[in-house]
C-alpha cells in the first residue's frame, strides 16, 4: 500500500528526530529540521511525535494514492490541493484510492510535514528512519490504509522576548506556525570565540536569508563583521553555532549541518530557536538578540510545556483514524 510520487518537489525527505547518537561519527544529526512542527503533525493523525513523515521545502511533491490514506500536512502553510480542490494546511483530510495530492508554494515560512496515520516506512539506519536523499519522481512511499475525519490545529507561535516568555497564542487567522518572519528575531547565547570580534555589530545589524541556505545552514547577508587575524583549529559544532566564514558574514548550521569546524563561532542559537531556523524564508530579515542563560532555559522549558499540552490534548482528541485490514 502506497503513495506513488508523480513530481518530486523542491526538496521532499523522509523524515524522523534523526540520528542523535552518531554525532561522534561525524554524522550530522539529520532528521526533520522543525521538530514541532513534525510532532504536532503526527499528532494530528495518531501517530507518535517522531513518526516518519515527509518534510517538504517551498514547493512540494505531487503524489497519487494507491489506498485510502489519512493526511495532514502540517508547519508552514503550504497550498493544497485534491483532485484540483483546495484542503486548508493543518487540516486531517483522507486520500482515497487514485485520488492526486498536489502540495505547492508557501507565502510564508519555508518547511511543512505531510504525515500519514501510521507513519511512512522506511529502512533503518543508526537508528533513524530519516532518509539521505530527497524523494524523486517514480518513488513509492509505503503506508498504511486509513482514513480519517476532518479536524484542524492551526497555531501562531507567540513573540519571545527576553526575560518575558509568553504563552502560546492560537488563532485561525493561520495554516500553520507562524513564520518567523513575523517575529524577525532569532535568540542567542555567546559563542566560545566571541571576544574574537572587536563590536557588537552583529547584534546591531538587520541580516537578510541568504538564498544560498539548506538544510546544512542558513546563510546571511549583511556588513561583514570584522575579527582578528588567526586561525581557528577545527572543533566541536552544533546545529544553531553561528560561525563567522572569511568573508565576514554568518551562517547558523542547521540539522544536516557538519560536526567540527574551524570558523569562529560569534554566537549560539538558543534551545527553544532552533525550529525556527526551518522556517526562513530566502530574502526575510532577521536580527539576532543575545539572552542570558537563565532567559535561554526560561525559554526551552516553556516551548517543552507548549508542545506537552498539545500533544497531549490531540490525545485526547475523539477524532483519531481508522485503519483498514
Amino acid at each position: 500500500m502506497s503513495l506513488h510520487v508523480r513530481e518530486a518537489g523542491l526538496y521532499s525527505l523522509l523524515v524522523d528526530r534523526g540520528r542523535a547518537n552518531t554525532r561522534h561519527l561525524g554524522m550530522p544529526l539529520g532528521g526533520a529540521a522543525d521538530r514541532v512542527a513534525l510532532a504536532l503533525g503526527n499528532g494530528l493523525v495518531g501517530n507518535a511525535p517522531d513518526s516518519v513523515a515527509l518534510e517538504v521545502t517551498l514547493a512540494g511533491p505531487t503524489l497519487e494514492a494507491q489506498h485510502p490514506i489519512a493526511c495532514v500536512v502540517f508547519g508552514a502553510a503550504f497550498q493544497l490541493l485534491v483532485n484540483g480542490r483546495t484542503i486548508p494546511s493543518g487540516t486531517t483530510f483522507t486520500l482515497e484510492s487514485g485520488d492526486l495530492l498536489r502540495v505547492g508554494g508557501t507565502r510564508t515560512g519555508c518547511r511543512g510535514y505531510l504525515c500519514v496515520a501510521g507513519g511512512f516506512e522506511s529502512a533503518a539506519i543508526l537508528g533513524s528512519r530519516s532518509a539521505l536523499e530527497p524523494v524523486r519522481a517514480g518513488d513509492v512511499l509505503m503506508c498504511r490504509a486509513a482514513r480519517i475525519e476532518s479536524h484542524s490545529l492551526r497555531l501562531e507561535e507567540p513573540v519571545w522576548r527576553a526575560g518575558d516568555v509568553s504563552p502560546p497564542v492560537v488563532s485561525q487567522s493561520t495554516g500553520g506556525l507562524a513564520s518567523p518572519a513575523r517575529q524577525g528575531l532569532l535568540h542567542v547565547l555567546d559563542g566560545p570565540q566571541r571576544n574574537w570580534f572587536a563590536d557588537d555589530r552583529f547584534f546591531m545589524q538587520q541580516y537578510e536569508v541568504s538564498p544560498a541556505s539548506n538544510r546544512m545552514g542558513v546563510r546571511f547577508k549583511g556588513t561583514p563583521l570584522l575579527r582578528r587575524p588567526g586561525e581557528l583549529v577545527s572543533e566541536a559544532v552544533a546545529p544553531g553555532a553561528v560561525q563567522v566564514t572569511n568573508d565576514g558574514l554568518p551562517v547558523v548550521l542547521g540539522v544536516d549541518g557538519q560536526t567540527i569546524g574551524g570558523y569562529p563561532k560569534i554566537a549560539h542559537v538558543i534551545r527553544a530557536d532552533i525550529d525556527l531556523l526551518a522556517q526562513l524564508r530566502p530574502g526575510e530579515h532577521v536580527r539576532f538578540v543575545r539572552v542570558t542563560p537563565d532567559e535561554a532555559e526560561i525559554a526551552a522549558k516553556e516551548r517543552a510545556a507548549f508542545l506537552k499540552t498539545w500533544l497531549h490534548r490531540l490525545r485526547l482528541a475523539e477524532r483519531q483514524p481508522v485503519f483498514l485490514a
